[in-house]
């Protein structure tokens, strides 16, 4: 049997006949080729030619919405134009502009939790790699909802182990593309394993990241240490936990072995998502007491509290 042919007419109903699986979380997205925000997930479309698609030529951002309030705007925006500059990738609008549809989108999405993703690509143009078929960038931004973390998230606290998969080259690290197969076959490899998250080391056996979130670890001197940000994004939500740490305990930027963070009191996960949270056990073996510990919990409350006054207000 050969393949329809189908017209516009009837490309388009079927197209708003085909499930979207997650589309219940999709509350809002803008695109700029539209130049406006809808609310129906059946037309949150990628063209194919975007290079953002089939090369992965394209960065990101994920910001939290909670309690109304758009968590580290600014931070993220900034860590955005950065990995701009260094694929000398320009947003189709003005920064200031990128800025407000994110407000606007929000607004429009109207729930008070839930989460945002910033896309920025090389935009539409041709199926070629030189980035010179594309005459204008792309710009998506998409909200979904979501419900707060329960309390028993962080009182249960994860579970880790080694990834066989290695840590991103050094420049590749610094930009928060697209190009995130590591980090799905990260997460993958964790549900292999039996675990939670699994963390990447370096060729020299030096800890770099989670699949999505940086590590750090309390040593049994009450000292918090955090691997150097060669192989890892800097997160902008553990550049705020450190700036908290600070204020109570020495916090010290190295490389760690895997023998040291075996020796660790504590393994914290800091990330967008889970904010501050424990890992309980590493390769099966309880960290302290195989407990959340005192400087999680503590650094977990400061944090959130942080991050909600700092955000933006978006519901009235």
């Amino acid at each position: 049997m050969s393949v329809p042919v189908l017209d516009v007419a009837a490309w388009t109903a079927r197209l708003m006949e085909l499930p979207r699986y997650g589309a219940a979380n999709v509350t809002a997205f803008y695109e700029h080729r539209m130049g406006a925000i809808c609310r129906d997930p059946h037309l949150l479309l990628v063209p194919l030619d975007d290079h953002m698609v089939h090369r992965g030529d394209a960065i990101f951002e994920s910001l939290s919405l909670l309690e109304g309030r758009i968590i580290q705007l600014d931070a993220h925006l900034e860590r955005m134009k950065h990995s701009a500059d260094v694929l000398a990738l320009e947003p189709p609008c003005p920064w200031e502009d990128v800025r407000r549809i994110i407000i606007d989108v929000a607004v429009t999405g109207g729930e008070p939790y839930g989460g945002l993703k910033v896309l920025l690509g090389r935009g539409c143009g041709g199926l070629g790699v030189d980035p010179a078929e594309c005459s204008e960038s792309s710009l998506y931004i998409v909200a979904t909802r979501s419900r707060p973390m329960p309390e028993s998230f962080w009182q249960k606290g994860l579970t880790a182990a080694r990834s066989a998969i290695p840590a991103k080259q050094e420049w590749l690290a610094q930009i928060k593309s697209t190009n995130y197969l590591a980090n799905a076959l990260m997460t993958r490899e964790a549900r292999e394993k039996g675990v939670d998250v699994t963390f990447s080391f370096d060729e020299n056996g030096f800890l770099a990241e989670a699949a999505i979130a940086n590590v750090a670890m309390v040593d049994r001197e009450g000292r918090m240490l955090m691997p150097e940000f060669r192989r890892a994004l800097p997160g902008t939500t553990s550049l705020r936990a450190m700036e908290l740490a600070r204020a109570f305990m020495p916090v010290v930027i190295t490389d760690i072995t895997e023998e040291i963070l075996e020796q660790a009191s504590e393994i914290l996960v800091l990330g967008t998502t889970c904010e501050c949270v424990a890992v309980t056990h590493y390769n099966g073996k309880p960290v302290g007491d195989g407990r959340p510990g005192p400087m999680a919990d503590r650094l977990r409350h400061l944090l959130h509290d942080a991050l909600v006054t700092g955000g933006v207000p978006f519901l009235k």
